[in-house]
């Protein structure tokens, strides 16, 4: 299949989306799952948009959603793995850093990732050997790059929560986020996909993701890798990394393992 129209079709499904979800936007009805993470009608319908358009175009292929599960699972070559609303905390509550992830596997490893903003318009993508680029609201697109800092001291790191961590004062706690809040030169708490698509423009240099499910991961993992940046699970694990359970993204492999050393203390007791 060819990578490019592939791409082209992945960014069409999220701009189909932005429309469902916009139309929610500051107004819509919230509801909690059963992990009491909550959902609303955009999440649905923009979810349903996508798997119909895929369904229509590739019907051979399998798709992976967070809000309706599997469809077509005979297929194990071909899978899409959806999140039509990555950030719906933050859609619910009219802040506007939710996005769109889709992404295509191969034999299970993601090589095409879309993050999608419906607010501002904008679009990192990447595809296997074809770099990360960033398509802004007037569809021009350019390539991006992580930035070049390998310093802790000098870092700007980012986490999308304090769950699973010693902040939450928990004694079974796995990871360590009061010690890398401490040492980096700046941090802020960043939504979501929102944080690793900086880390992809070179605006942040660590992005820290505690609990993470296959559709929160999927799309992330080839744009920061095309950026030419590192992404395993916060035990250090690239082997994987959709199903890992957690993510650390870093601008460059000394710095990754730095983080790594500091934040889970297990993997060095």
């Amino acid at each position: 299949m060819d990578q490019k129209n592939l791409m082209t079709f992945a960014i069409r499904l999220a701009t189909l989306a932005e429309k469902e979800i916009l139309s929610f936007y500051n107004d819509c009805i919230i509801n909690y799952k059963e992990d009491n993470s909550e959902v609303t009608e955009a999440d649905k319908r923009a979810e349903q948009l996508i798997t119909e358009n895929i369904m229509r175009e590739f019907p051979s292929h399998s798709i992976l959603g967070e809000e309706f599960g599997s469809t077509n699972d005979s297929n194990n070559q071909y899978q899409w793995i959806i999140d039509p609303l990555d950030g719906t905390t933050w859609f619910s509550l009219g802040i506007p850093i939710f996005g769109t992830l889709i992404a295509l596997l191969k034999d299970g490893v993601p090589f095409l990732g879309v993050i999608h903003f419906p607010i501002t318009h904008e679009t990192v993508y990447a595809s296997r050997g074809m770099g990360c680029w960033l398509k802004d609201k007037n569809d021009v697109s350019n390539r991006i790059q992580v930035s070049s800092n390998i310093e802790l001291s000098n870092s700007f790191i980012s986490a999308s929560g304090v769950h699973n961590s010693d902040i939450t004062k928990n004694k079974n706690y796995p990871f360590n986020l009061s010690e890398i809040i401490n040492k980096a030169n700046k941090f802020r708490f960043c939504g979501d996909c929102m944080q690793h698509a900086l880390l992809c423009k070179g605006k942040l240099d660590v992005a820290i993701d505690t609990i993470m499910q296959p559709w929160d991961t999927a799309a992330i993992i080839p744009c920061i890798e095309e950026a030419g940046g590192i992404v395993t699970t916060l035990e250090g694990k690239r082997e994987g990394i959709i199903h890992g359970g957690s993510l650390l993204s870093s601008c460059n492999e000394t710095l990754h393992n730095e983080v790594l050393s500091i934040i889970n203390p297990k993997k060095n007791a």
